[in-house]
């Protein structure tokens, strides 16, 4: 953690916030209150930077610290400026990742608190959620007046930590005074609907709205059961009120962070908060916000999904690429060994991703985040590759050199705001129905050749329109490592196919959840999980965090 941190207030007032708009946690952490969104609601508009990436290494390629860095170089250009990024969840934490507050010269501060339960929004999600599910299943027990059939109970439990036991349990197995017996299964608080809906939430109507939505299970007739049905949503939002106001931080320059809600970008939509980006865009010249993995998958959902619900615009897109992934890309396992052949091979990832943002209408620029292992003969070679694409591109060294390594990258992305303009070509048509959106990603984005529909995705589509949610959004739920369903398949691939498994039912959030692929809605720990080498001093240091 960075020694020297601002006053939270200090911080506050570069984006002409007062002490009166904060809710402070000790002297480096606030929550803003929510009459700032109202207050800045008809101001211009700022300009909103979307960080997205290519296909990542399983260690992730530096899109947080990238975003971190290029507001601190924005920020030395003497902009007004803001970042919005997620909010860490501890099963990464304690698991394979590590944290998500950036690294080397570019985090967000004070990186242990906000990695470690922060200002408590996630335990608020977790239990507005397993209220929900207790709720659910109190009221089949105390005479079951909606006729819930606990064998279609569709609304798990949750918890954000990584524990594959919990993946599938059974509940009230000692008789009648545990409750109803009955399967169960949790899910990991970033893959909670609970986090979507917050995430996607404008104000705390909407949110009450939202909550009272969640499909909760079918009855013995086969007819929906909702949240509200049962009453849970106002005890839900009571829990939620503190969770829906942005958390503001800081970047280890000091620059103005909005770190906020976290969902899943395999499994949800991947984004900080709509209500984080409106205010930051109300109170600053230029946003900086990333979406989570590669462009297909947070990149896709935050320009298809999440800038309509939120009428958020998108002015630039920088596109994250790394030589070490470029490499893996190219089969190469060694990514820390020099193979200019891989370089040149790989990069075709890199640019199916540039295409897919140009078919957006937006042309991006590429940062390469410079790792140590990276020789200038790959440099060159894929500096080559890509000027043959006419694809505008910068080394980036945020990690090293903070503010200062990124000013390459945000003079380039300048010269992009002064030029791009135009709304965005969304891949599908908000009246499309769901089966005709799954196809346009899978073909549009992706690139497959066909998308194959098992039984019961198929009985699934016709469920959604029976319940009214045949036009919902898309939000796939697919691997990060690959174009396909296939996390093997790297590269460009082509002429593929994409099988759509299943399709679960986010109401409240208001969009649906195709499943493509096995994809894990609760992880497991590794064999060497890195809780291993979390500690904490005599002096309340907490060490080994990375």
């Amino acid at each position: 953690m960075t020694s020297n941190l601002l006053d939270i207030g200090k911080v506050a007032a570069k984006l002409g916030l007062t002490e009166n708009d904060l809710e402070r946690y000790g002297n480096n952490m606030a929550k803003v209150s929510l009459e700032v969104l109202k207050r800045v609601q008809d101001r211009p508009r700022g300009k909103l930077i979307l960080v997205t990436a290519m296909n990542p290494t399983k260690e992730g390629e530096g899109k947080t610290t990238t975003t971190i860095g290029l507001g601190q170089a924005l920020n030395i250009m003497g902009r007004k400026v803001a970042i919005a990024i997620r909010e860490p969840s501890l099963g990464p934490c304690f698991g394979i990742k590590g944290g998500a507050t950036g690294g080397g010269k570019s985090t967000v501060e004070p990186s242990d608190r906000i990695n470690l339960i922060f200002t408590g929004d996630f335990p608020a999600v977790s239990a507005a959620h397993n209220l929900l599910s207790a709720m659910i299943n109190n009221h089949i027990y105390h005479g079951n007046k909606m006729r819930i059939d606990p064998r279609k109970v569709t609304f798990p439990r949750t918890i954000d930590m990584n524990d594959r036991s919990l993946r599938d349990i059974i509940v009230g197995s000692d008789g009648s005074e545990s409750g109803v017996l009955m399967k169960d299964k949790f899910v990991i608080t970033p893959a909670s609907e609970i986090m979507a809906i917050l995430g996607l939430s404008s104000s705390y109507s909407d949110l009450k709205q939202r909550l009272s939505r969640i499909l909760i299970g079918y009855n013995f007739d086969g007819k929906p059961v909702y949240a509200g049905d049962i009453k849970a949503h106002g005890a839900m939002a009571a829990l939620l009120r503190d969770a829906l106001k942005p958390n503001l931080v800081q970047t280890a320059e000091g620059v103005p962070a909005f770190v906020h809600i976290g969902p899943f970008g395999n499994i949800a939509h991947g984004t900080s908060s709509i209500i984080a980006d409106r205010m930051a865009l109300g109170l600053a010249e230029y946003l900086v916000t990333e979406a989570g993995f590669g462009s297909e998958l947070g990149g896709e959902k935050f320009l298809d999904m999440v800038s309509r619900i939120g009428k958020l615009p998108v002015d630039a897109v920088v596109l994250v690429a790394t030589i070490r992934s470029i490499k893996l890309n190219a089969g190469v396992s060694n990514s820390k060994k020099e193979d200019v052949a891989a370089v040149e091979a790989g990069v075709q990832n890199v640019l199916k991703h540039v295409e897919i943002l140009r078919n957006f209408g937006i042309d991006p620029v590429v940062a390469i985040n410079r790792f140590p292992t990276d020789t200038d003969k790959e440099i060159a070679k894929l500096e080559e590759m890509l000027k043959k694409s006419n694809v505008v591109w910068s080394l980036s060294e945020v990690f090293a050199r903070g503010g200062e390594g990124g000013l390459d990258l945000a003079g380039k992305v300048m010269e992009k705001l002064s030029r791009q303009a135009g709304d965005i070509k969304q891949t599908y048509e908000e009246s499309d129905p769901v089966r005709d959106k799954i196809i346009a990603i899978a073909k549009n984005v992706y690139g497959a050749a066909e998308v194959i529909f098992e039984k019961k995705a198929e009985n699934d589509l016709k469920n959604i329109e029976k319940i009214g949610m045949g036009k919902a959004y898309v939000c796939m739920a697919k691997n990060q490592y690959s174009l396909t369903d296939d996390p093997n398949v790297l590269g460009w691939p082509k002429d593929f196919k994409i099988h759509v498994k299943s399709i679960s039912v986010s109401s409240g959030a208001g969009f649906v959840v195709p499943m493509l692929g096995d994809i894990m809605t609760m992880p497991g720990l590794p064999t060497e999980p890195a809780a291993n080498n979390v500690d904490l001093t005599d002096d309340g240091i907490i060490t080994g965090l990375f």
